[in-house]
């Protein structure tokens, strides 16, 4: 796995909902919209109350996109993530 330098995050994007609770199937365009994630992994100069596990939610066109083994991470600066979910 990567290890994130200097102030980094490494997140893994959640799969947003297909279909509402109500039963509405929505499109391909706004299930990838989603900017809900987890931290994998962060830098050594990220702020220590960022954690690994923590659901997170980040801008929507910040960080870097990459796939490893059918699963989808990307890796964005500190500042880039806007609050924690809790």
């Amino acid at each position: 796995m990567l290890k994130p330098l200097h102030d980094y995050v490494i997140l893994k994007k959640e799969k947003a909902e297909s279909q509402t609770a109500s039963g509405i199937i929505l499109t391909t365009q706004l299930e990838q919209a989603s900017n809900q994630a987890t931290v994998v992994a962060v830098g050594a100069q990220c702020d220590e109350n960022l954690k690994e596990g923590m659901n997170v939610i980040f801008k929507e066109y910040s960080g870097t996109k990459f796939k490893e083994d059918e699963t989808e991470y990307m890796i964005l600066k500190e500042e880039d993530i806007l609050a924690i979910i809790e």
